[in-house]
């Protein structure tokens, strides 16, 4: 295998799954090369609770990428979630010198929207332009240049707990990759499944992994509000293995095969086998039985889903609707029950422009791993900047540089 560095690779660390997504950089966009999955053992709810575990997991799932792409691995872009996550918004002002808005004067006004008081134990992981105004103008997307006197800025701050960024980092080192970065996977879901019409006039996604539910809400182009569930496909496997008294292996596969968002939806009340636990003999149930015990649960999801962004005051601001998408998003039946809690219109986003394999990751389940190759691709590649967590100045520099990723788009 030869180790190339104009690969770019995603790393989705997740609580039922490890997938690393790996892709060449083009004129064009990303092309995908490799894909590598595996189960994943040692998170919960999003957060490593289990490092060797998670270590192993992580080092298949690379093996397998490193196989079909004929390439050896050595950094990546990893994605983080929980039930830990918080997102805020913030305002800046600043004076602009020299009446024309510079490089230095976004710099200072973006300073002064993320001077907010953030305790100990928690980290600034984005800090995401929303919108600047100068002198009363707002809605500017790109200020440089431009002549005022007085320059403000909204932005969105995304913070986290920090030992589990150091718990990702950590894992990944251990099995051998360097950290580019660390990336919220709302975002990086976002990137590869929203289209612009649809982020400029507004739009919710929810991206329903196996144990968080993404939020991510997008409005004139630009990121809203962001939120994280500690509920999603793994509580739903869980309620099944519950209800129908049989292993989580076989309510996994149970739900994958037969499950419906809501019995409503069933054309007919079909039978099925379950294995039964401790030797018993396997039953039989009815279809309807299963779906009944699914659906209390997806309409909970989609419930708290819609309470939070009725708690950020944006229900009214997504008139392109909602885009579901993670591995739990497949299930059938959910796209029309979204629709009766949303009272909008959804549907299913899948992993766009990119080449290469587009017809192997045109998946739900591969959004997380897609998004984070493309926010590789609009970073300017850095070898140097490559890091490892046991370097005395690691953390420092794995916190400078998410909080500086964005100033590519306004400082160049």
């Amino acid at each position: 295998m030869t180790r190339r560095d104009d690969l770019l690779i995603g790393l989705d660390i997740g609580t039922t799954k490890i997938c690393a997504v790996v892709a060449e950089r083009t004129e064009n966009g990303v092309e995908i090369v490799g894909i590598g999955t595996h189960p994943s053992h040692g998170l919960r709810k999003g957060v490593v609770v289990d490092i060797d575990s998670t270590v192993r997991s992580i080092k298949h799932a690379v093996e397998e990428a490193e196989m079909m792409a004929d390439c050896e691995i050595t950094s990546v872009y990893a994605g983080i979630a929980g039930g830990h996550i918080r997102g805020f918004n913030s305002h800046g002002v600043v004076a602009v010198k020299d009446g024309e808005v510079s490089n230095h004067d976004i710099k200072r006004v973006i300073d002064a929207a993320k001077a907010v008081a953030i305790p100990m134990d928690r980290e600034v992981i984005h800090v995401i332009p929303q919108e600047f105004i100068i002198d009363e103008q707002d809605g500017i997307r790109e200020p440089l240049g431009m002549h005022g006197v007085r320059l403000e800025s909204h932005v969105h701050i995304v913070t986290a707990a920090v030992t589990s960024a150091q718990n990702i980092v950590k894992c990944a080192n251990q099995a051998g990759l360097n950290v580019q970065d660390i990336v919220l996977e709302p975002l990086a879901s976002a990137q590869a499944v929203l289209g612009d019409d649809e982020r400029d006039l507004g739009v919710c996604m929810i991206d329903i992994g196996g144990g968080t539910t993404d939020i991510a809400v997008f409005a004139e182009g630009s990121i809203k509000t962001t939120a994280v569930l500690a509920l999603g496909g793994y509580h739903l496997s869980n309620d099944i293995a519950v209800g129908l008294r049989t292993p989580f292996e076989e309510a996994e596969r149970i739900k994958k095969k037969f499950g419906m968002a809501s019995a409503r939806y069933l054309s007919s009340d079909d039978v099925l086998t379950v294995p039964s636990v401790g030797g018993r003999k396997p039953r039989e149930i009815s279809r309807k039985i299963l779906c009944e015990i699914i659906e209390p649960r997806v309409e909970e999801i989609l419930s708290l889903a819609r309470q939070e962004i009725a708690k950020a005051g944006l229900e009214g601001d997504i008139p392109s609707g909602v885009v579901l998408t993670g591995g739990a998003s497949a299930l059938d039946g959910i796209g029309e029950l979204a629709e009766e809690i949303f009272e909008s219109p959804v549907r299913l986003g899948m992993p766009t422009r990119v080449g290469g394999l587009q017809d192997v990751v045109r998946n739900p389940m591969y959004a997380t791993g897609v998004g984070l190759v493309q926010f590789g691709f609009g970073q300017r590649p850095e070898p140097a900047s490559r890091f490892r967590i046991r370097d005395d100045s690691i953390f420092g520099r794995v916190k400078q540089r998410m909080r500086d990723w964005f100033y590519t788009d306004f400082v160049e």
